[in-house]
């Protein structure tokens, strides 16, 4: 005899229309055009962030850089908890510049033409990438 229970859901969730996820890979992929975006703005703002301009190269360091702010950014944030804090959440931008510059360092491994040429040009293009992702995010939200 079926359960009247229902199980839990693992992954994507189902409803009457069938699957859920469009929407999600929707806001992934807005993400990630945002991000490539912001990250061609560093480039050509500031000095010390230097990249082969083509899509493919902002395309494969926007997915890079989506990855580092995923899986490494929380671990970082909780580890300098005690920081954010006595800093009233300044010392965020030095995590982020940290994203960028370990952004900068994956790419140069993996040989896509990106580089961070030190913790200053970090920082300020971490500034720029906050910035025009949030102003684009602004943007993209009031479309929808």
């Amino acid at each position: 005899m079926a359960s009247s229970r229902r199980r839990p859901s693992i992954g994507w969730a189902w409803n009457s229309r069938g699957r859920e996820g469009g929407n999600s890979l929707r806001k992934i992929l807005l993400r990630w055009l945002i991000n490539a975006v912001a990250l061609y703005v560093a480039v050509r703002l500031v000095p010390g962030i230097e990249a082969v301009e083509s899509w493919q190269t902002f395309a494969i360091v926007a997915a890079i850089f989506g990855l580092v702010n995923t899986l490494i950014r929380p671990v970082l944030q909780f580890l300098t908890c005690p920081l954010l804090i006595l800093t009233l959440g300044l010392f965020t931008l030095v995590i982020n510049a940290l994203m960028l510059l370990l952004t900068g360092w994956l790419a140069t491994r993996f040989g896509v033409g990106f580089y961070v040429r030190g913790f200053v040009p970090a920082f300020w293009g971490a500034l720029v990438v906050s910035v025009v992702s949030l102003v684009l995010t602004l943007v993209v939200k009031e479309e929808e």
